[in-house]
């Protein structure tokens, strides 16, 4: 058994994780309590709002009590009261009861936390576990679902601030991102599912069918497995730039489902197709590195192979000529409730850098006027704190746009430095 210990932190965290534990425990055909297979739950809230609608539902058996740790005051969206204030008072209780856990399991693989980085708890919270993790289990995998601010999908002013953040924070300190942005989710519901008026129920439902997807060979036997080590070993060339874009298929209109018949190379399109993608950016504007494909139902190890293969010299001004074989396959027999066959689709893409420039111009735009500061250094922050880590997100951008331009031929000067490598900044 090698046990992962999922968080869901927030608001978003916890409605994410929700209906990813719905999900899987659909696949698993039981309600059983939070430690089965190799997941372990720990929910954390610094408002208990959320927790109790949890408890409420006919799920919220599925966690054991004791794991759920919420204060009273909440983050109010602000980054540093989740980081500094109130989510420092709470910090210890909630890495209590991952140490507890931690204990128990027969081979700790890793974390997972699913979080957003436009709130207060998400964020700031969030950082502050991630950083107090990686101090206490440095040789653990952690990797995080992190729904990213979208351009038109805005839930607070200030989720510029609160993102730039987290990102800092997720650079240093994470080995895997996948980024979900609402936006994209709402375009996959209107366009390929129809959907005129899809909440947030739907939304939670894309993100939770990738996450069990990345999870299946966690969960079930495979012809080829995957782990979270082996994800990340084949997917992170450089150890800043692991920010994945995720995708699932087949997504289809519910009233069409049944004139369609799935086949390995209808799935690996729609895998690879940019309107399929869960963040609001183009593939086709960068350069993958690697791509990791996780296939599930009873398929031919060899049409999986041959599609792959088929997909990257079709496309291979899409890959990046330096990385040969950048595409990672694993397939599990076992599919998805009500699926014949299904493909989740992690992609490590130059084009990640739309996103980070995005955020970075609306973060940019207020803290030049110094807008909305205040609630901020009132909580002990400071200005410098900003200017770190926007400038931070600006070496992450150019980080990728330097490996999109770099070819095969470019021979590295013996005094030359990829950014990757400069010196860390001091604390």
């Amino acid at each position: 058994m090698r046990e992962i210990i999922h968080i869901q932190a927030g608001q978003c965290g916890n409605q994410i994780g929700q209906k990813f534990w719905e999900t899987i425990s659909a696949e698993h055909d039981k309600l059983f309590s939070s430690t089965f297979i190799s997941l372990i739950a720990v929910l954390v809230d610094l408002e208990p709002a959320t927790m109790d609608a949890i408890r409420a539902n006919p799920y919220g058996a599925l966690f054991r009590p004791d794991n759920f740790v919420f204060a009273q005051s909440g983050a109010g969206n602000a980054w540093a009261k989740g980081y500094y204030t109130e989510g420092a008072e709470l910090v210890e209780s909630i890495l209590d009861v991952v140490r507890k856990e931690a204990e128990n399991t027969d081979c700790l693989q890793g974390f997972q936390l699913a979080h957003s980085l436009g709130g207060g708890t998400g964020s700031g919270l969030g950082s502050l576990l991630l950083s107090k993790i990686r101090e206490e289990y440095p040789d653990r995998m952690l990797s995080t679902y992190s729904v990213v601010p979208s351009p038109k999908v805005s839930d607070t002013v200030v989720e510029p601030y609160n993102a730039v953040l987290t990102v800092h924070q997720l650079v240093e300190n994470c080995d895997a991102t996948f980024c979900i942005d609402n936006e994209a989710l709402y375009d996959i519901c209107f366009r390929t599912l129809k959907l005129t008026n899809p909440g947030y129920g739907d939304l939670n439902q894309l993100v939770s069918a990738v996450m069990s997807g990345v999870s299946t060979s966690l969960r079930f036997p495979g012809q080829l497995n995957a782990d979270l080590r082996k994800l990340c070993v084949n997917m992170v060339p450089f150890p800043r730039l692991h920010f994945f874009m995720v995708g699932f298929a087949p997504l289809t209109a519910f009233g069409s489902q049944q004139y369609r018949n799935m086949t390995v190379p209808e799935l690996t399109a729609q895998m690879f197709d940019a309107r399929n993608m869960m963040a609001a950016c183009d593939p086709r504007h960068g350069r993958y590195l690697t791509v990791a494909t996780i296939f599930r139902g009873r398929l031919s190890t060899k049409e999986v192979e041959n599609q792959m293969l088929a997909v990257q010299q079709k496309n291979s001004s899409y890959f990046v000529e330096w990385i040969p074989n950048g595409v990672k396959s694993s397939l599990c027999d076992i599919p998805p409730v009500g699926l014949k066959m299904s493909g989740t689709f992690i992609g490590n893409t130059t084009a990640i850098q739309e996103l980070f420039k995005r955020v970075n111009e609306q973060f940019t735009a207020m803290f030049r006027r110094k807008a909305f500061l205040h609630w901020y250094t009132g909580e002990g922050m400071d200005e410098m704190e900003f200017t770190e880590a926007e400038s931070n997100m600006n070496d992450l951008v150019s980080e990728y746009q330097q490996y999109q331009e770099a070819t095969a031929e470019d021979e590295m000067d013996e005094d030359e430095e990829y950014l990757g490598e400069e010196m860390p900044l001091e604390e």
